[in-house]
């Protein structure tokens, strides 16, 4: 039996619903860790290191479909739950359109300022142009990775999560054979790696397109096209936590590699970029469980059942709980294995060097392997508080308070981070840097239940005694 938004939500029936948006967000973080292990293992460090560090800017012009997604979703879900399911339709239409309009126009800067925003973020000139032939190449997808980031919130509108799973596994595996293919086979290097995704995403953007296109049974499909400036405008508001916590991460993220750079060398990059990739897996578990359930949250704000809405805030408390300690534990017990897959000597080419040179090459990557794995283990300790935080700010966005959303966002992407990556290496030298984002997710938690408790009494998602059943 098909799960509605309408229904009543046991764990059994929430955990079946955020299921395929869960997978679904793991499938579209295995992306870029494809490309890095394909690149550590068949390429080399230096192009590995070049990758990790031009891949923040893609994160920030393709965060504008995160925002449209949320944005919109919250709009389109309230309006299915007061009943008005063409205005829905048409708001869907609306936003699908200018979500790829904006990607058109930022691939085009992108492409002809990447040279002069990669010098800005000090590359060093023999990165340089490993991080321009890599993003050249992917930014011309960009509109299609807008749409695709755009349609995986949608389709769980649409109730249809697991279709939405299915076009993001097609697209995933895609990746993966074709970076085996162009990377491994043809040895196209860090182009092939670029390829691979490039075409990957392009599938998983278009591919939605003709499906809402065509007659279907979902609750959405695209339908005349019609100017609506409040929608697109309170899209970008409701959306514009998600687009402020994707760049603040990404900026970040330009911001923990100057820092390594100064601290560590290239060494400390690429240490840095193995633990982004377990932690974009990682968080794509709390993404896809917002993702899963703000329709949930919009659906029900629109039908004013607030008995329903604490309902989903007290499991989602539960689940998110349970989820962070297994997950803390899991990286503390395979930092050394994911290390290894990253940095275990595949990559170097032994033609014409010398027995000691060999040794030395090993001894440096026996040396980034240990300090990625010790990075990990102090790094992981974030994930205990990631979740709750993110779902502050997706349940607000889903209850259409932009501002709420945002602030939580705001704070726990860009100003605690940015204050703990100055302060902690002063203190605690690169232990700092892969301690700051632990402290950050702490501080942001103890914000995040301020924020909770002041706005309980105006949307009564935790019954109080004053508060009475409502249906």
């Amino acid at each position: 039996m098909q799960v509605q938004l309408s229904d009543h939500f046991t764990y059994k029936r929430l955990l079946r619903f955020v299921l395929s948006p869960v997978l679904m967000m793991i499938f579209t973080s295995v992306y870029s860790v494809i490309d890095g292990l394909f690149v550590s293992n068949y390429v080399g460090e230096l192009q590995f290191a070049a990758l990790n560090f031009i891949y923040p800017v893609i994160m920030v012009l393709g965060a504008v479909g995160f925002m449209f997604g949320a944005g919109g979703t919250a709009i389109v879900s309230k309006t299915l739950g007061e009943g008005h399911k063409t205005h829905a339709n048409r708001y869907f239409t609306l936003v699908v359109i200018v979500t790829a309009a904006c990607g058109a126009v930022l691939a085009v800067i992108g492409i002809f300022t990447i040279r002069y925003i990669a010098l800005l973020m000090g590359a060093t000139d023999d990165m340089l142009e490993y991080c321009v032939q890599y993003a050249t190449i992917i930014l011309i997808a960009l509109p299609c990775f807008m749409l695709q980031n755009l349609f995986q919130s949608f389709f769980i509108t649409a109730e249809k999560p697991k279709l939405g799973f299915i076009f993001t596994v097609a697209s995933g595996i895609a990746n993966i054979i074709m970076d085996a293919m162009f990377v491994a086979v043809f040895k196209m290097g860090i182009r092939g790696a670029a390829l691979a995704t490039a075409i990957s995403q392009t599938i998983g953007g278009l591919a939605p397109i003709i499906y809402f296109a065509c007659k279907n049974k979902s609750l959405l499909r695209f339908t005349k096209p019609k100017w609506y400036g409040r929608i697109v405008a309170k899209s970008c508001v409701n959306g514009s936590s998600e687009l402020l916590g994707n760049i603040a991460m990404s900026l970040v993220s330009m911001i923990y590699n100057a820092k390594l750079l100064d601290i560590a060398g290239r060494n400390g990059v690429s240490a840095f970029g193995v633990i982004m990739y377990v932690q974009f897996i990682f968080v794509a578990i709390f993404i896809g469980y917002c993702i899963g359930t703000a329709p949930i949250v919009g659906y029900n704000f629109g039908a004013q059942n607030k008995e329903e809405l604490r309902n989903i805030f007290k499991k989602s408390m539960i689940i998110i709980s349970v989820v962070a300690v297994c997950m803390v534990a899991l990286a503390e017990g395979l930092a050394d294995v994911i290390s290894l897959l990253f940095f275990n000597g595949k990559s170097i080419d032994t033609d014409g060097m010398t027995a000691e040179e060999i040794a030395a090459a090993l001894e440096r990557l026996e040396v980034l392997g240990e300090m990625t794995a010790d990075g990990l283990r102090l790094y992981s300790v974030c994930f205990l508080f990631a979740g709750f935080n993110m779902f502050c700010s997706s349940f607000f966005t889903a209850l259409n308070n932009g501002l709420i959303s945002a602030v939580s966002s705001f704070a726990r992407t860009l100003v605690f981070q940015i204050v703990c990556i100055f302060v902690l290496p002063i203190i605690w030298g690169l232990n700092g840097v892969w301690l700051a984002t632990v402290v950050a997710e702490g501080l942001t938690v103890i914000l995040t239940v301020v924020l909770f408790a002041v706005n309980n009494r105006r949307y009564g998602y935790v019954k109080t005694k004053n508060q009475t059943p409502t249906a």
